[in-house]
């Protein structure tokens, strides 16, 4: 037992991935060439995708949205676990980076589930939305331009069935948001919704410490 969450080590961490993460193989292989590239910092832990292919299980999604793709990597997480009949809707402004992840969503088969979406976020989220699309989602993952993350919530929520679960990452930021001396447009921006959503009648949260925190919002 445990009054508060205790702080891993590498060894702790380790062990953690070597009982708990079942990292497919082609999962490894993205995650490792991206570790190689230029930004690899924004690539999600093994152990968040595993919590996030775990949640979409357990909720049994089948319509889900990605707002920010990178690589691939946490789209081809919840691609794997999505049902045959699942589409991940992914949502990104860089066709390079996704050029990425699209082999291994070939090789991984997957990739007639994940439709993806080269246009601003905002953009792709209101074209869902002025077709009828309310209500029909069941699962979203947020991880794209910080500013832009309380935009991206609302248009997601409305998108949401009740029931549904929004995954928004980087939401301790490296630790910024406590750093007073730290107000940067992003920083601020993350402070600010933090804020927000704590309050926010609309949902029910809680803030995971995994990987640079994520919060899951579920939709009331």
């Amino acid at each position: 037992m445990s009054t508060a969450t205790i702080i891993l080590d590498k060894k702790l961490r380790e062990y953690l991935l070597n009982v708990s993460v079942k990292e497919s193989e082609i999962l490894r292989e993205l995650r490792e060439e991206t570790a190689q590239m230029e930004y690899s910092a924004m690539q999600i832990s093994p152990e968040q995708g595993a919590f996030m292919s775990f949640l979409v299980e357990l909720i049994q999604a089948k319509r889900t949205l990605e707002i920010g793709v990178f690589t691939g990597y946490s789209a081809l997480v919840v691609a794997m676990a999505l049902s045959e009949d699942g589409i991940v809707t992914a949502c990104d402004v860089s066709e390079e980076w996704a050029n990425v992840g699209m082999k291994y969503w070939k090789k991984a088969q997957v990739e007639d589930k994940i439709d993806l979406r080269i246009a601003p976020a905002l953009k792709t989220l209101d074209q869902l939305l002025s077709k009828g699309k309310q209500g029909t989602y069941d699962f979203a993952f947020i991880d794209a331009d910080k500013i832009e993350y309380q935009g991206y919530f609302d248009k997601s929520l409305e998108l949401l069935r009740i029931g549904g679960l929004i995954a928004i990452d980087n939401v301790l930021w490296g630790g910024s948001v406590i750093d007073d001396s730290i107000q940067d447009s992003s920083t601020k921006a993350i402070r600010e919704f933090n804020e927000n959503l704590s309050s926010d009648p609309r949902v029910s949260i809680s803030m995971v410490p995994i990987g640079d925190g994520l919060t899951l919002a579920c939709k009331l």
